[in-house]
């Protein structure tokens, strides 16, 4: 397949979108039916030359644990094929194995080259990747490889030591960099104590975890980051090694549009239904034109919204809001339903709080939680962070302060992302 960037992509009219998105499922469908033994049976009643989207939920959904369960069924391609093998990061449960051909490869770099230029970001542009180039993760790679089609300069310092990318802020003085949220911010903390000047970063594209709230305002981390990076613009996204594809902010700052030639977006409820635009529901992603595991309706078990109505851009594609929590780490607290991100959001905007996390205890319809932090400000106590917790959380939350490099241990121990949340409900 060839993927070359184009504006017209970006700014088809909403029936050229439909067309564009009906024959690229087609195509999909196609693919999948022929090459893939996971899905050839599932596809047996479905015509892809006939299909519509309207029949979307005829459709058969793909959960992780399939994946997880059948890897080697949702292989549709020969192993002289394969280029790249990678593994999911494993924060929510079991690590999944994926299988990039040269086309996956290309498509990557082709869906970065998209992200980053609709942040703006150009071939005048320095970028420094903070984000890791090995140990089988693809993040950092697509990364590089669309840095470089956008005719940027990329810095590809990967996961390395904090100290090690301030040096090069100093050396280099990148325009954009590339990171999950909280590493920038202590990034930024770093750069504040070292007096190094961080004013001619114009671009930050965050990864990994939200930097804004439902209403599309900047959370507790995202705040930080606007007044550690006074001159940056800042950009959410998202993405995941299962669906291969980023939906990226635009400079209107209201949601990551969909790259319809790469991907179709559904929201749906407990039972499978596609839920109203505006109306927080499971993220459902179906990523096209890949070769090696191709999905069909992957459901990531994230909870968010979907935008549909045209962006002052000129964007005409649907729009995924801010992620608010994973379906699975729902919590019922004294009778008030939680999402630890709303517990993180609060957090991150005290200041003096050095790290944190949450543990989640309990069985049936009862859960407990413990918040544990350290802090940097001694006058901190667990009451007073107590308190601010129960105005947004509506309920009394445990605060136990502990040890910096303690909760720096469970927070980075175990992940290529930092981990906040543990589960142990039902252990």
């Amino acid at each position: 397949m060839m993927f070359n960037y184009s504006k017209e992509t970006e700014f088809l009219s909403l029936p050229g979108l439909t067309q564009l998105q009906t024959r690229k499922m087609r195509e999909h469908l196609a693919y999948c039916k022929a090459h893939s033994p996971f899905y050839k049976d599932k596809l047996k009643d479905i015509d892809p030359e006939t299909f519509t989207l309207d029949n979307i939920g005829a459709l058969p959904f793909t959960t992780k644990d399939d994946i997880v369960e059948n890897q080697d069924t949702f292989l549709a391609c020969t192993e002289k094929d394969f280029r790249d093998i990678v593994f999911t990061s494993g924060t929510t449960g079991e690590p999944c194995r994926f299988i990039y051909t040269q086309n996956d490869l290309e498509r990557n770099a082709y869906n970065e080259e998209r992200c980053f230029c609709t942040a703006g970001v150009n071939a005048e542009d320095r970028i420094l990747l903070t984000c890791t180039l090995d140990r089988c993760f693809i993040a950092g790679m697509a990364y590089y490889m669309g840095g470089m089609k956008t005719g940027a300069s990329v810095l590809r310092n990967g996961l390395s030591s904090i100290e090690s990318h301030l040096w090069i802020i100093r050396k280099v003085r990148p325009t954009v960099i590339v990171g999950i949220a909280s590493f920038l911010v202590k990034l930024a903390e770093l750069a504040q104590r070292e007096n190094v000047s961080l004013d001619h970063i114009r671009c930050l594209i965050c990864v990994g975890e939200p930097i804004k709230d439902e209403k599309f305002v900047l959370n507790g981390i995202g705040s930080r980051l606007q007044q550690f990076y006074p001159h940056a613009e800042l950009f959410a996204t998202y993405a995941s090694t299962e669906i291969t594809t980023g939906f990226s902010e635009c400079s209107c700052h209201c949601g990551g549009h969909q790259p319809a030639d790469l991907a179709y977006l559904e929201i749906i409820d407990e039972n499978g239904n596609t839920v109203p635009p505006g109306q927080p529901g499971e993220v459902v992603v179906t990523p096209f034109g890949i070769t090696g595991m191709p999905l069909i309706r992957f459901r990531t078990g994230d909870i968010s919204f979907m935008l549909s109505e045209p962006c002052r851009c000129g964007r005409n594609t649907p729009r995924l809001g801010p992620i608010l929590g994973r379906k699975k780490h729902l919590l019922k607290y004294k009778g008030t339903s939680i999402y630890p991100q709303v517990i993180f959001n609060t957090l991150t905007a005290i200041p003096g709080i050095d790290n944190y996390y949450v543990v989640a205890y309990g069985e049936d319809l009862s859960d407990s939680i413990e918040v544990v932090i350290s802090t940097t400000d001694p006058a901190l106590t667990p009451e007073s962070v107590q308190r601010q917790l129960s105005v947004t959380c509506r309920a009394r939350i445990p605060v136990v302060i502990r040890d910096t490099a303690e909760v720096a241990a469970m927070v980075f121990g175990s992940s290529r992302k930092p981990q906040h949340f543990f589960d142990k409900r039902g252990e």
